[in-house]
């Protein structure tokens, strides 16, 4: 009878390594946003480097756990800038949209979240509402969302791009390493 150390993918430590090996390949490597990073195991590594999203975020795309830098719109109930930018190549960056926690209409519906799939990105993160919800369940994309609403937005380009923004009090800068998953979302300081 022989003994081994064989290492068990699902210990603690084996996850922290494979989630340090994700991080440090970078997007390039990953250019989907799909290596395995559990943000609780994360956390613990990193701590007070990481920012904690305290809002509860409901999971709606095709993917639960995603993760990449950090693309920003900042715009209250008008989606003609997401529109535009998931049209152009996410390179497996995650578009952080921040509509001020509105849930009067949707920033994004299942055409954009096909595009922004099509196009490479990672995920989005909407501080506000979609729609589409059975649509955009099946996408290879991750999504985070407040909740859904039918109506539409309004489509006149209201807001900006690739600006700081913050939601409940977390920062998220253009490049910063976003990590989301079934727990919750984690950004770099």
């Amino acid at each position: 009878m022989s003994t081994s150390s064989a290492v068990n993918p699902s210990s603690p430590k084996e996850r922290t390594s494979m989630s340090e090996q994700a991080i440090n390949a970078g997007p390039a490597a990953d250019a989907a946003g799909t290596a395995e990073i559990l943000t609780a195991d994360l956390y613990d590594e990193r701590g007070e480097q990481l920012q904690s999203v305290s809002v509860q975020f409901q999971s709606v795309g095709g993917r639960t756990r995603f993760h990449g830098p950090v693309r920003t719109i900042h715009s209250v109930e008008d989606n003609a800038l997401v529109k535009a930018v998931t049209a152009e190549p996410g390179d497996g960056a995650v578009l952080v949209i921040d509509g001020e926690g509105s849930l009067r209409t949707a920033l994004m519906g299942g055409n954009i979240a096909q595009a922004a799939a099509d196009n490479g990105w990672a995920g989005v993160i909407v501080h506000g509402a979609i729609r589409d919800r059975s649509e955009m369940a099946r996408l290879p994309l991750g999504i985070k969302a407040l909740g859904s609403n039918p109506k539409k937005s309004a489509k006149e380009g209201a807001g900006e791009v690739d600006a700081v923004v913050t939601i409940d009090g977390v920062v998220f800068r253009p490049g910063a390493m976003v990590f989301c998953d079934e727990d919750g979302i984690l950004v770099e300081r």
